[in-house]
């Protein structure tokens, strides 16, 4: 026996097995319970929501014979009558569907107006069903007027569309217009979660959810989608694969992109562009679910109480969303989110996708507010230098008058390869003029990399541009990757932030905090504590909510501090959040240390011109 595809296995055939179409759903059972009958019907919407589907369950209610024979009109068809069976398989003789997109002419239609004069040959009621009516030419749409307006007593006409504006108003007026609504990604999660159920198809949550969202309101899209996920995954839907086939991004992409904006991190958006692009992931899914989790923040930073009901569940994002929302401004997520929205619109007028990306991404860090604190737009522009690959500054020396060489053997100097940013033209210099040169001494073979290292060859700077030295003869530079140094200042140690951090880690273990009262302990600084009251210092004021205040003072009660909270707005400079970011980073730069310390990875360097991928390495 042939497969039969889901949409089709599953597509509803009582009224009951609609889902989403409630509103629709209701004033057909009504009217037919009540036999308050309309002889012409409308139903528009986009594709995939149910339009022919309500038309045949309409033809089978108004045709229904019961399983007895003796049945009448019926918000509830028997679905076993010979009318039903027929209406199901698509040869009943009374009902009769055209397909205005290739019969589109005046002669179809005056071919199927010519069947109005006959009275229904197995049924109660004849049903003409003119799917996307919008199709028909003018001319088409004037001979079927008149019968439209008054037809036979047994005819029920049944229209519909996807674009009823195309639709003439003689026409609308003549019919009940019920619109079928788009479906929510939580109507098309649940319903395939019991198709699948029903076919024994093991589904991760995730992947299902993946497959709601790419249905876009269509419920047959999202059926087809699960058809070709189950055959893409052997038998099983999983999140990798149906991600894989959909082509979209991991959130876990779209997180990190979002907290490297909130920092003014230049330097990991455009790393993670560029693993965007090597992955061949899709750059208009990239903004599309940016703007899906920036919607979610600005809903949370205007109504944080919503946060704290949020079931992880049901939504495994929850709590990223809910702290990125505590570390970007309410004016700055609003900013991002309209940036990515038209951003989209840019993508194929850009030459590469990804660079069009990208620069809307790095568009934030070019405008930010004017608001912002004047040390993170500090740290912004550090970041951003070390994104564009300048080097290091070096200190000058006045030097001697250079001197060209005489011989034609002479070796010239060589100017650097693809620079990284943009040189002012060479200057010849007036004669006797002194010439500024890099003070740049030759390296040791394997140096200890440092924070302080000059840059990797010999250097020297005439006329404000930057010229490479060839090294001498046998002496091979070792390639070098730059090291990321934390963008912070360091934390002086103090027992008010030691005992924070101590007190903040402990809620943090036992999650005796989550959502946004686990962000006000870990962004805050305790500036002073009493035996009754400790003052709490924070830089964003959608921190500071009494819920959130609440579940903190609870927290730390079950701790045995029985104080209370105070909150004031300004500069944190100690709080376990940047003490746990200084941390990490010390361990990162040991970890590369390490193995840039390593005899046997300088051999690989030094021997094969090796290199350290840059995020390469995880400290364990």
């Amino acid at each position: 026996m042939s497969y039969l595809v889901l949409a089709r296995k599953f597509r509803p055939k009582t009224f009951g097995e609609m889902v989403g179409q409630g509103h629709v759903v209701q004033a057909l059972e009504n009217a037919l319970t009540t036999q308050r009958l309309h002889h012409a019907y409308l139903f528009t919407g986009t594709r995939g929501v149910g339009k022919t589907t309500v038309s045949r369950i309409l033809a089978k209610s108004l045709n229904c014979q019961g399983p007895d024979g003796q049945g009448g009109i019926t918000a509830t068809p028997c679905g076993v009558c010979q009318a039903c069976q027929d209406i199901d398989s698509g040869r009943f003789v009374d009902y009769t569907e055209l397909d205005a997109a290739s019969n589109r002419g005046v002669d179809e239609v005056q071919s199927l107006l010519e069947q109005a004069v006959y009275k229904p040959v197995q049924g109660r009621f004849k049903v003409f069903m003119i799917d996307e009516v919008h199709m028909l030419t003018n001319t088409a749409f004037n001979a079927m007027l008149k019968t439209l307006e008054e037809p036979p007593e047994y005819l029920k006409f049944v229209l519909a569309t996807t674009d009823p504006q195309k639709v003439p108003v003689t026409v609308l007026s003549r019919c009940l217009q019920f619109n079928l609504r788009p479906m929510a990604p939580e109507t098309v999660l649940e319903h395939l979660t019991a198709v699948l159920q029903t076919e024994q198809v093991p589904a991760e949550p995730q992947a299902l959810r993946l497959l709601a969202r790419a249905a876009r309101g269509s419920m047959r899209d999202a059926l087809s989608l699960t058809d070709q996920a189950i055959a893409f995954g052997n038998g099983e839907l999983v999140e990798t694969g149906v991600r894989q086939m959909l082509g979209s991004v991991d959130r876990g992409h779209v997180f990190r992109l979002i907290e490297a904006l909130a920092g003014g991190d230049g330097k990991t958006v455009v790393d993670t562009s560029e693993a965007l692009r090597r992955d061949g992931m899709s750059a208009a899914s990239t903004l599309e679910e940016m703007t899906a989790v920036l919607q979610a923040m600005a809903v949370l930073q205007a109504v944080p109480s919503r946060a704290e009901s949020a079931d992880a569940a049901t939504d495994p994002d929850a709590a990223d969303t809910a702290r990125l929302a505590s570390l970007m401004p309410a004016d700055e997520t609003q900013l991002l989110y309209s940036l990515c929205l038209h951003g989209r619109g840019e993508l194929g007028l850009a030459p590469d996708e990804y660079a069009a990306l990208t620069m809307v991404l790095l568009r934030l860090l070019a405008f930010k507010p004017s608001n912002a604190a004047a040390s993170t737009a500090s740290a912004e522009k550090k970041t951003l230098n070390d994104a564009g690959g300048a080097a290091p500054r070096a200190h000058v020396r006045e030097a001697a008058p250079v001197t060209r060489p005489s011989t034609p053997d002479a070796a010239p100097i060589a100017a650097p390869s693809a620079p990284a940013v943009s040189q002012p033209p060479v200057q010849s210099a007036p004669a006797g003029q002194r010439l500024a040169v890099v003070d740049a001494p030759q390296r040791q073979p394997m140096p200890r990399p440092t924070a302080q290292d000059a840059p990797d060859a010999p250097a020297a700077q005439v006329v404000g541009v930057p010229i490479r030295v060839q090294p001498p003869p046998g002496q091979r530079d070792v390639p070098r990757e730059e090291e990321q140094r934390s963008t912070y200042t360091p934390i002086p140690p103090s027992e008010e932030g030691d005992f924070w951090h101590a007190t903040v880690m402990q809620l943090v273990a036992a999650e005796s905090v989550a959502a946004l009262a686990r962000e006000l302990a870990l962004q805050s600084q305790l500036v002073a504590r009493d035996t009754d009251q400790w003052m709490l210092r924070i830089e964003r004021e959608t921190l500071n909510q009494p819920a959130s205040r609440e579940k903190l003072t609870a927290a730390l009660q079950g701790l045995g501090h029985n104080v209370k909270l105070v909150i004031e707005i300004g500069g944190v400079v100690d709080s376990p959040a940047r003490r746990n970011k200084q941390a990490a980073e010390e361990r990162q730069r040991v970890a590369e240390d390490a193995i840039r310390s390593d005899p046997e990875v300088q051999m690989l360097m030094r021997d094969f011109d090796a290199r350290i991928v840059p995020g390469s390495l995880k400290p364990l």
